[in-house]
C-alpha cells in the first residue's frame, strides 16, 4: 500500500479534488492543438495569448519578489532590534517564524493542497497531462503562502512558486479565452518560462528550462509560447524592479581557464555529482517521513519555523532564500572551516525547510549549495596546488551550473542560468566540463532528477485524493 501522502487530508479539501478539473476549458469546435494545420490568425492569436500570460505573470512575479525583500529586510530588522533584549527578543523572533510558518502550511493544507512545495513539479505534471489544471485559487494561495514561508526565513526559493503562479495565471487566460486543452498545456508551460524569469532575471534561462526540463521537446508552437511569455514577463517585470535589466549577481573579473586548471575543475564535477545525489535522496527521505507522519500538518510546520527561527537569532544571515549568501561565494569570500559549516548548515536547512510542505522552490537553495562548493574546492586547491588552482569566485561559479546539472538533470539550464544570473562568460568551457562529470556521476549512481520524483509524489498524490473524493 502507497505511503500516506500529506495532500490526503480530511473536511473540504476533499472537495477541491472532485473539481480538480475547474477552470479547465474543454477545446471549441474546430480547435486544434497543434502547428500543423494552423493558420497565421491562430497562430497570432496563440502567440498573443502567451504575451497575455508573460505580461500578467511578468507583474504579479515581480510583486512577489518586491515583496519578499521587503519581508527579508524587515525580519532582519526585526532581528536586530530584539537582540536589545536577548531572552523576551529570541522568544518573538522564534514565535513570530513560528506562526508565519504554520500560516503558510494552513493555507496549503485546508484552502489549496496544490500549493505545496516548490510548484514546479505540478505544472510539470499539468504539462505532461497527467493532471488537470486546478483550481484558480492556487495563485493568492501559492502568493500569500510563498511571503509567509519564505518571508520567515525558510530556506526557500522564490522561483517555483513564481513559476506556479505563472502556470496557473495561464489556466487562467486559457479558460477566459476558451483555448483548447493541447493549447492551455503549452500556455501553463510559458507562464512557468515567464515566472522563472522574473524570478531570476534570466528571460533565456526560464524559455530554456521549459523546453529542456518540462516539456522536453523543441517544436515551433511550444517554442513560440515558450519564448513570447518568456521575454514579455521579463519586460513587464522592468516596470515594476527597475534594476531588472541588471544581472542578480557580481563576480570579479575571471582570468581566461587553462587545460592546468582542469583537475579542479574535474573535482568540483566530481564533488557536485555526490553532492547533488545526497541532496535528492535527503529531500526525498524528508518528504517520505512527514507523509507517513502522524503529526499534524500545522503543527510540524509550526516546529520547523521555530527551528529556523533559532537558527536566524543566532546568525541571520543564512537563512532565507541565500541571495546574499550565493553572492558572498561568487566573491571568493570565505575561509575552508567557514564554508564548509555553511555548507553543512543550509544543506540540513534546505531539506528540513521543504518538508514543512509550504511554498516555496529548490532553486535558490540549491544555488547556494553549488556556490559553496565550489568556493570550498576552490579554497582548498589554493592550499593544496596555488599555481594551477582557478580563481574560487571562478569555482563557485562552476560549482553552481554542476550541482544544479547533478540535482535537475538539465546541464543546459544550469549553465545558461549561471551566466545570465552572473554575466560572466569567461568560465563557459569549464562550466561545460563540470556539468557533464556532475551528470555523469548522478547518472552513473542512478539518482533520478530531483523533479522527476517530486513530479510522480504529485501525480500519485492528486490520485489518491481523487480516488477518496470520489468514494464519498
Amino acid at each position: 500500500m502507497a505511503p500516506r501522502s500529506p495532500d490526503r487530508r480530511r473536511g473540504p479539501s476533499r472537495a477541491l479534488w472532485s473539481q480538480a478539473s475547474a477552470g479547465w476549458r474543454r477545446p471549441t469546435r474546430g480547435s486544434r492543438s497543434s502547428a500543423v494545420g494552423e493558420s497565421p490568425g491562430g497562430q497570432l492569436a496563440f502567440a498573443a495569448a502567451a504575451m497575455v500570460v508573460g505580461v500578467l505573470t511578468g507583474l504579479i512575479a515581480a510583486t512577489f519578489r518586491v515583496v519578499l525583500e521587503h519581508a527579508g529586510r524587515a525580519r532582519l530588522e526585526l532581528v536586530g532590534w530584539a537582540h536589545g533584549s536577548p531572552a523576551l527578543g529570541c522568544a518573538l523572533v522564534v514565535l513570530g517564524c513560528a506562526a508565519a510558518t504554520s500560516a503558510a502550511a494552513w493555507l496549503v493544507h485546508r484552502v489549496e493542497p496544490h500549493a505545496e512545495g516548490s510548484g514546479i513539479p505540478r505544472v510539470e505534471a499539468v504539462v505532461e497531462g497527467r493532471t488537470p489544471p486546478g483550481r484558480f485559487r492556487i495563485l493568492p494561495v501559492k502568493y500569500l503562502g510563498g511571503v509567509l514561508s519564505i518571508g520567515s526565513g525558510l530556506a526557500l526559493g522564490r522561483e517555483g512558486p513564481s513559476v506556479q503562479m505563472g502556470g496557473n495565471i495561464a489556466v487562467i487566460v486559457g479558460s477566459v479565452l476558451r483555448r483548447s486543452r493541447a493549447d492551455v498545456r503549452l500556455l501553463v508551460a510559458a507562464g512557468a518560462a515567464a515566472g522563472l524569469a522574473t524570478a531570476f532575471n534570466a528571460p533565456i534561462a526560464g524559455g530554456v528550462f521549459v523546453l529542456e526540463e518540462l516539456v522536453r521537446r523543441f517544436d515551433p508552437r511550444t517554442t513560440l509560447a515558450t519564448l513570447v511569455a518568456s521575454a514579455a514577463g521579463f519586460a513587464s517585470a522592468h516596470l515594476l524592479l527597475h534594476h531588472s535589466t541588471a544581472s542578480d549577481f557580481h563576480v570579479p573579473a575571471l582570468a581566461d581557464p587553462t587545460l592546468a586548471q582542469a583537475p579542479l575543475v574535474v573535482a568540483v564535477g566530481l564533488t557536485a555529482g555526490l553532492l547533488g545525489v545526497a541532496y535528492n535522496a535527503a529531500v526525498m527521505k524528508s518528504l517520505r517521513i512527514v507523509d507517513t507522519s502522524r503529526c499534524p500538518v500545522v503543527a510540524r510546520a509550526a516546529l520547523i519555523g521555530a527551528l529556523v527561527g533559532a537558527v536566524g537569532w543566532i546568525a541571520p544571515a543564512v537563512v532565507g532564500g541565500g541571495d546574499n549568501l550565493t553572492q558572498q561565494a561568487l566573491s571568493g569570500q570565505g575561509t575552508i572551516a567557514g564554508v564548509t559549516g555553511l555548507l553543512v548548515l543550509r544543506f540540513g536547512l534546505g531539506v528540513v525547510s521543504y518538508a514543512a510542505c509550504t511554498p516555496g522552490g529548490l532553486f535558490a537553495p540549491m544555488l547556494v549549495l553549488g556556490s559553496h562548493l565550489g568556493l570550498l574546492v576552490g579554497l582548498v586547491g589554493h592550499v593544496v596546488a596555488p599555481h594551477q588552482t582557478p580563481a574560487p569566485a571562478a569555482l563557485a561559479l562552476i560549482g553552481m551550473a554542476a550541482f544544479f546539472t547533478a540535482t535537475v538533470r538539465a546541464p543546459v539550464t544550469g549553465i545558461v542560468l549561471a551566466t545570465e544570473m552572473t554575466a560572466s562568460t569567461t568560465q563557459l568551457a569549464p562550466m561545460l566540463g563540470a556539468c557533464a562529470i556532475a551528470m555523469l556521476t548522478a547518472s552513473t549512481l542512478r539518482s533520478t532528477p530531483i523533479y522527476d520524483q517530486l513530479t510522480r509524489r504529485a501525480v500519485s498524490a492528486f490520485r489518491v485524493n481523487a480516488a477518496e473524493a470520489h468514494e464519498t
